[in-house]
């Protein structure tokens, strides 16, 4: 790095391109100090504003080895922010009355009530409140493909703990779930992944995919840097102390929440064998400005995907807490869930008021969308980070959008 008029200048890394609108230069400005100063490598960030792209960014490399940089068509795996675009297919499907929150799961998948899970409700489910964090058996890139043999094995788990009670981070297993409910409601019997893709991501013409199509090259897409399992412990500071303690234990509810797929390193779900197969809650391939459009859209009163006031309501109304309290039984932290999204809670604040709505991501993505703002924001990295949320890189761009917002409205 070498300064000129005071400003720290790129050597090395390719400048950051894209556009951003006035009033929003603060955003470019923090976006590219990640790079010098924060130890970025390859970064996207989009963010639209009542129905208008206003920021449009990226930068670094999309491969530290090859050194290729990141360019305007660069996708990247973003880890659990999947589980926003999953929500997203969930909530249009329950907008087209294909299900109802409040039945009960079995009503539409009788095989489901195996297990002591005849109760459970569709509601619960998506509230990470059934208490089906873990699968039972070792699952490969064949057996997640094959949706049949998916839901004989998800049939017959059983509750962790008694649905409704409490809740816990479904970190696997619920995109799952949500994909064979879907498949069984939706009059074309599609999967959770093509329907997105049908309904929402052509739709919208936002580029991300539950499920890459094996056409899309390997030259367009960014390579995570991932890290193995045991770095963790390296970085307690950056995670809930409790559920790293947790995790070290085989049989906690945190191990086995992750274990089915037997990763040393989270990135590898990334990988050739995994990337073409549905992993709703964990491997979504896409670009931010894809990310922030459908937030954009369903923040902004999903007109173009034809939402109901009902529907709208459910998005953003606050979500109830189990009667143990909010502490997650996975995480050990404060949280909330709806609608399968994450909710504003002590431990994990976003947004403007508690309407918001959104998902993080392992390593350092995020993306969500604030009614208040009529907002949909992402930030998506290939360089993963230790944090659960709040990751130095995406925080500063967030707050540095608000920031923004504040100052449009004071000029006003």
């Amino acid at each position: 790095m070498s300064r000129q008029s005071g400003k720290p200048q790129l050597v090395d890394i390719p400048p950051v391109e894209g556009f951003v609108a006035p009033g929003f230069h603060a955003v470019r400005e923090e976006f590219q100090r990640n790079f010098v100063e924060r130890g970025e490598l390859g970064a996207a960030c989009a963010i639209y504003h009542r129905g208008v792209k206003v920021v449009d960014l990226w930068g670094g490399f999309r491969c530290a080895r090859t050194r290729q940089p990141w360019n305007q068509e660069t996708l990247v795996l973003v880890f659990s922010v999947t589980k926003g675009m999953a929500a997203a297919a969930m909530t249009l499907a329950l907008n087209r009355g294909l299900f109802d929150l409040d039945e009960r799961l079995a009503e539409y998948w009788p095989e489901f009530a195996r297990g002591n899970k005849r109760n459970i409700t569709v509601r619960q489910l998506f509230a990470h409140q059934a208490g089906l964090v873990a699968i039972d058996r070792r699952l490969d890139a064949e057996l997640m493909a094959d949706h049949d043999q998916m839901a004989e094995i998800l049939a017959r788990q059983t509750p962790a703990w008694n649905p409704g009670s409490r809740h816990g981070y479904h970190t696997l297993t619920l995109g799952w779930y949500q994909n064979e409910l879907l498949r069984r409601v939706d009059p074309h019997g599609r999967s959770l992944g093509k329907f997105f893709d049908d309904e929402i991501s052509q739709p919208l013409e936002a580029k991300f995919f539950i499920g890459l199509p094996k056409s899309i090259p390997e030259q367009q897409l960014a390579v995570v840097e991932g890290f193995p399992r045991m770095a963790i412990l390296s970085r307690l500071g950056s995670l809930p102390p409790k559920m790293v303690l947790s995790a070290m234990w085989p049989q906690s509810l945190a191990a086995r929440s992750i274990k089915c797929l037997g990763l040393s390193n989270p990135a590898k779900i990334g990988d050739r064998e995994f990337r073409h197969v549905e992993i709703p809650s964990a491997n979504g391939i896409g670009q931010a400005r894809g990310l922030a459009r459908i937030y954009g859209v369903l923040a902004s009163g999903g007109k173009e995907l034809d939402l109901s006031v009902q529907t709208m309501h459910e998005l953003t109304v606050t979500p109830s807490v189990p009667g143990t309290g909010a502490e997650d039984a996975i995480l050990k932290m404060d949280t909330r869930y709806s609608m399968g999204f994450s909710r504003p809670s002590r431990d994990m604040p976003f947004g403007a008021s508690g309407r918001a709505f959104g998902c993080p991501g392992a390593g350092g993505s995020f993306a969500m969308g604030d009614p208040d703002e009529e907002l949909g924001f992402a930030y998506v990295t290939n360089r993963m980070g230790f944090r659960l949320f709040d990751d130095p890189r995406e925080k500063a761009v967030r707050d540095t959008c608000y920031r923004s917002l504040a100052a449009m409205r004071n000029r006003q």
